[in-house]
Order: C-alpha cells, then structure tokens, then sequence
C-alpha cells in the first residue's frame, strides 16, 4: 500500500509545523500540504483533484471558517477524504456534530506524540480494512472494522477497565525513549496517577491482546521486577 498522503490544516505556523512533523515521523504517512486557512484548504484539495489527498488533519478553530464549515463543504461537493480533528474544542455539541459529519477521529489539543501517532495507526489499520477487495463476509468483519477506530481491535474490556485508562497507560508506555527500555507498573502508576495494582490490571491485560510484551527486569536485589513494552 502507498503512503497515506495528509493535509494538515492549522492556522498557527509553529503548530502547523509541529503537526507536520509529527505526521513525517509515523510510518506510512507523508505530509502533501500545509494550509492556514480554511480558504487554502479547500483550494489545496480541489486542486488535488479528489485524488490527491487522504487524510485532513483539520483545525477547527480557523480564522476564515469553523472546522465544522469546512466538513459539511467537503460533504457537500461530494468529496470523501477523512477528517482526523486536531484541535481544543471540547463543546459536546461540536463533538456530535464532527461525529455526524464522518470524522473519524478527534484529539484535543495538547496532546504527545504518543497520543497522535495512536490515532494515526488506528486510522492506517482500519483505512487497510476498508480498502480491501470484495464483501464483508458477516457482521463480526463490520465490527472490527469499527473496533479498529475505537483502538478495541475487537476486544470487549474486561470489567473494572475504561477506555480512557487504557489510552492514558498506552500513552505512557509507548511515549518517547520510555518505549525503548520499558517500563515497571510503579513506573507507569507513577506516569498516569492510578494504583499500581490498577497499572498492572492493565498492563496484563494489553500483554492478553498483544499491544505489550511482559519481561523480568534484573539488576536489583531480590525477586526481578516485571516490565513492559510496547508491541
């Protein structure tokens, strides 16, 4: 499969800049444009004639045009590029709205780049999926496809575990150099501000799906300590 080809819409240059460098550093992806209004934006993706563009990393906050503006433009000229919003707008209503317009994802700002790369590899894997030849062969094929979005990979959580939780632990394991030595659950209660039995529920329970690898940490006295990584 080729890059997937993003533009990034901020109308702040240091951020725009950021965001692009971020994009450049997650695998398969490639940044195609940069625009810092809503005006530039859609002239970016009319001239790439429908073709030119995968993914809008989309501001809602522009000074020409809201965010939300530009999706029901892009709706109504028929144009099916993704929106992935990047921006500080925790109005529940704007939320419903982007929902009902087909963004696929939204992360507030400020985020790490553990975070945003997540989303970036949530929507390669299920834009994989929906670029397949041929039919779903039954629901459970829909479903996945969904859970892939949602960062469940169709797995229901067990109970006592969110959804939230678990993003803020996967964040805090795959985070920057972290991510290379591994972490102890002390380490990531320390991270997150949660129980250190509560860290290690979900450490387990992402080693259980495959998103982590579980190793002894040796090195100090007495029983080796359990640490985790990031698959």
């Amino acid at each position: 499969m080729t890059d997937i080809r993003v533009l990034v819409v901020e109308d702040e240059p240091l951020l725009a800049e950021a965001h692009s460098a971020y994009t450049e550093r997650v695998p398969g992806f490639v940044v195609v444009g940069v625009a810092h209004t809503a005006r530039a934006a859609m002239a970016a993706l009319r001239a790439g004639g429908g073709g030119g563009v995968d993914l809008v990393l989309l501001d809602f906050r522009l000074p020409d045009l809201h965010g939300l503006d530009v999706c029901r433009a892009l709706r109504a000229a028929g144009s099916s590029v993704d929106v992935l919003a990047v921006t500080s707008a925790r109005d529940l209503a704007v939320v419903r709205t982007a929902v009902s317009l087909g963004v696929t994802h939204y992360l507030l700002k400020p985020f790490t780049f553990a975070a945003f790369r997540d989303k970036l590899e949530r929507y390669a894997d299920y834009r994989a999926q929906a670029l397949a030849d041929g039919e779903v062969a039954a629901q459970h094929e829909v479903d996945q496809m969904f859970a892939t979005l949602r960062g469940t990979a169709g797995h229901s959580l067990p109970k006592g575990l969110d959804a939230q939780t678990l993003d803020r632990v996967r964040a805090a394991l795959t985070d920057g150099t972290r991510a290379e030595v591994g972490l102890s659950a002390t380490e990531v209660s320390a991270l997150t501000g949660i129980s250190r039995v509560t860290a290690r529920r979900y450490l387990e329970y992402l080693v259980t799906v495959d998103r982590a690898a579980r190793t002894p940490r040796y090195g100090t006295p007495g029983r080796p300590e359990v640490e985790y990584r990031p698959r």
